[in-house]
């Protein structure tokens, strides 16, 4: 199925909201979700009927919970249900694939038990552009860092298939399936530019081998 191109203007002011600590979505990624909750379905049954868009947004642990439910970072991404099928025990799978990052000016009043935020999409035009074909960092210093950091998480990994893609891509694909802390992974779909994404996600990764290295006292001399 082929989409018309998404222009800023046709996008809601007032968005239904899924915060979900650990879950990123990021513009042009696809994000696969199991929905069982009966708000969350409800949210799901009435974007169907309408734009087919919702915010995903992550919880945010700093910060006290409040009359809503928990609070949330100010940043999420807009997504479109790009896949849906029903089970048979009545829960929604569902894929949404990322649209544009917005910032949170206002929370609505909630509908059917889920939230609504109105949110502002212009610092974040840029995200409609498709993704750069361009490298940041050489290819052999960029794959240097992924080799160890995925033997260190333990995670098996088609190589073929990373070799194969284009950078900016395999960033947002790794960002959003790499078992960084919530707050690392806001701080990754806050990035200003996909440059800026690529370096920190590697940044994380180094930090993430290393610090397990100090954890572990040393090594012996």
């Amino acid at each position: 199925m082929t989409h018309s191109p998404v222009l800023a203007d046709d996008l809601p002011e007032t968005i239904p909201v899924f915060p979900l600590a650990g879950a990123l979505l990021l513009p042009h990624g696809r994000l696969p979700l199991n929905i069982f909750e009966p708000r969350y379905l409800a949210m799901i049954e009435d974007g169907l009927a309408g734009g087919r868009v919702l915010g995903m947004m992550q919880g945010d642990a700093s910060r006290p919970r409040g009359e809503r439910g928990t609070a949330i970072y100010s940043v999420g991404c807009l997504g479109r249900l790009s896949s849906f099928s029903e089970t048979e025990d009545g829960r929604f799978l569902i894929t949404l694939t990322g649209i544009m990052r917005f910032r949170v000016l206002e929370e609505e009043e909630m509908r059917r038990g889920y939230r609504r935020m109105r949110v502002d999409y212009n610092p974040y035009h840029h995200d409609l552009d498709p993704l750069p074909a361009n490298e940041s960092i050489p290819r052999e210093g960029f794959l240097a860092v992924l080799r160890p950091y995925f033997q260190h998480q333990g995670m098996d990994v088609n190589w073929e298939a990373i070799e194969k893609t284009p950078e900016a891509m395999l960033v947002t694909t790794l960002s959003m399936l790499c078992p960084f802390a919530v707050a690392e992974k806001q701080a990754l779909l806050e990035a200003p530019l996909p440059a800026d994404r690529t370096k920190m996600m590697l940044a994380l990764m180094q930090m993430a081998m290393h610090g397990s290295d100090a954890e572990g006292g040393g090594r012996p001399s």
